[in-house]
């Protein structure tokens, strides 16, 4: 037990350290040692992406077995899965082959349906959080609904007032921007501002959980209690 819990924490410990210090010495050989770190890594994934092809089969088989509830949909993945493995081997991957054909005739469009499906709950989450009860909440819906109707081109054309001009002192005139150009500038000044104070968190952290784990405070990833 001795051993399953302190030589992970040790080799964690030391590849912390190394790597970050790597990142900060432009030198050929901390470099090679990048470089040999991306090979292994490239073989880790890939035993990986084995044990999780692997742990969908034994998840699904076992249902189907156990007649689960619903169990006739993992029957249905795994041949699909068995379709796709099949295909792949004795067609090949170009262009035209059946394995290509399937992903873009029945994967992609499966996709497209399942993230056109996200709108509606989006709908509803936004119809729920919307709601304009406090001067915040009310902000929030009129920016959501300027920026949604800019993203289409129904905002463009429903923006009659956009060649509107307005004279200013000096005799300039000014022109009401449309609903494209207002959604462009929630985007990219008040919307951005929020989204890099949000990634400055995020780095924080993320380098915060990262010296955690390579000190052993945190331990999670060892699995158990």
């Amino acid at each position: 037990m001795f051993y399953k819990r302190q030589i992970p924490l040790l080799i964690t410990l030391i590849a912390g350290f190394v790597f970050m210090i790597q990142y900060f010495v432009p030198l050929k050989a901390s470099q090679n040692l990048y470089a040999w770190y991306l090979d292994w890594a490239l073989i880790i994934g890939i035993f990986s992406g084995i044990m999780g092809f692997y742990s969908i089969i034994r998840l699904h088989y076992v249902k189907v077995i156990k007649k689960a509830p619903n169990w006739y949909f993992s029957l249905i993945t795994l041949l699909c899965m068995l379709l796709m493995v099949l295909s792949a081997i004795f067609t090949g991957m170009e262009s035209e082959s059946l394995f290509m054909k399937f992903y873009n005739y029945v994967q992609v469009p499966i996709e497209a349906t399942m993230f056109s499906l996200l709108a509606f709950y989006i709908a509803s989450a936004a119809y729920r959080a919307f709601r304009a009860r406090t001067a915040q909440a009310t902000a929030l819906l009129i920016a959501a609904v300027i920026v949604m109707l800019g993203r289409v081109p129904i905002g463009e054309y429903i923006s009659f007032w956009k060649n509107i001009a307005i004279p200013l002192p000096g005799g300039t005139t000014w022109h009401i921007p449309s609903l494209t150009a207002i959604s462009d500038w929630i985007l990219n000044v008040p919307n951005m501002a929020a989204k890099r104070a949000i990634n400055i968190g995020v780095f924080l952290g993320s380098m915060v959980m990262s010296l955690k784990i390579i000190l052993g405070i945190e331990r999670s990833y060892l699995g158990g209690d």
